[in-house]
C-alpha cells in the first residue's frame, strides 16, 4: 500500500513549515511580498495568514522575493551578531530571494540558496536580511556568494531597505551597516535557529507529541 504523507490541517508558515534540509546553505522561504507589490504584507503571527500592513507611502518596490525563513527568530543571538543593537526584532528572520523568471504571486514556498545579507539595524533592534538567489534558476544558479551577484541588484535591495519606512519630515530611524558574504550569513541563521529553539522549540515540540 503507498503511503500518503501530507498535513491534514494548513501548517503555520512560521512554525509548522521547516528550515530545510539543506540549511544554512539551501533553505525554504514562505514569500509574503513580491516586486509588484505596492502593499506590504505581512504574516499574522496568531493565525498564519498574510494581512495587510500597510500601504508602501512611496513609489518604492521591493526588487526581489521578499519574505522569510521558517522557524527562526531574531533574539539574543541575533543581536549580538550586530554591534551595538540592545535585541533582535523578534520577528522570523527575513529574506530576499533573486530569480531571473518574474514571480508574480505571494504565499509561495520555495528553496533559495543563501548567498550573504545585509546588517540592518532598525530603532536599535538588529533586522537582518538575508540574501538568496531560487534554486535551479538558470540564470542565478551559479552564484555562491554575493560577491558574484550583479553589484546593481545589491545596491537596488540595500536602496529599497534603507528607504522602504521613510516618512517625510522624520528622520530616518533605520541604516544599513553592511553587507556581508554567505560564511556570515550561515552564522545568522544558526544563531536565528537557536533563538528559534530557545524561544518556541520546547513547547512546540511537546504540543506535537500530545
Amino acid at each position: 500500500m503507498t503511503e500518503h504523507n501530507f498535513s491534514r490541517w494548513r501548517p503555520h508558515p512560521w512554525h509548522g513549515l521547516e528550515v530545510g534540509e539543506d540549511s544554512p546553505r539551501i533553505v525554504n522561504a514562505y514569500i509574503e511580498i513580491t516586486p509588484f507589490d505596492v502593499i506590504k504584507y505581512e504574516i499574522d503571527k496568531v493565525s498564519g495568514y498574510l494581512r495587510v500592513d500597510r500601504p508602501q507611502r512611496t513609489t518604492s518596490q521591493p526588487p526581489a522575493l521578499y519574505g522569510f525563513i521558517p522557524k527562526t527568530y531574531c533574539g539574543d543571538r541575533i543581536a549580538r551578531l550586530a554591534p551595538g543593537c540592545e535585541r533582535g526584532d523578534g520577528d522570523p528572520l527575513d529574506i530576499c530571494v533573486v530569480s531571473e523568471r518574474p514571480i508574480e504571486r505571494s504565499e509561495v514556498l520555495l528553496r533559495a540558496r543563501v548567498i550573504g545579507g545585509l546588517k540592518l539595524i532598525d530603532r536599535g533592534e538588529a533586522d537582518d536580511k538575508i540574501i538568496g538567489v531560487l534554486e535551479g534558476d538558470f540564470v542565478w544558479d551559479h552564484v555562491k556568494d554575493i560577491s558574484q551577484l550583479a553589484p546593481v541588484i545589491v545596491e537596488r535591495i540595500e536602496h529599497y531597505f534603507a528607504t522602504y519606512k521613510l516618512v517625510p519630515g522624520e528622520p530616518n530611524k533605520l541604516k544599513i551597516t553592511g553587507k556581508y558574504g554567505y560564511a556570515h550569513a550561515a552564522e545568522v541563521i544558526e544563531a536565528a535557529r537557536e533563538d528559534y529553539l530557545e524561544t518556541f522549540g520546547s513547547a512546540h515540540e511537546d504540543r506535537r507529541r500530545s
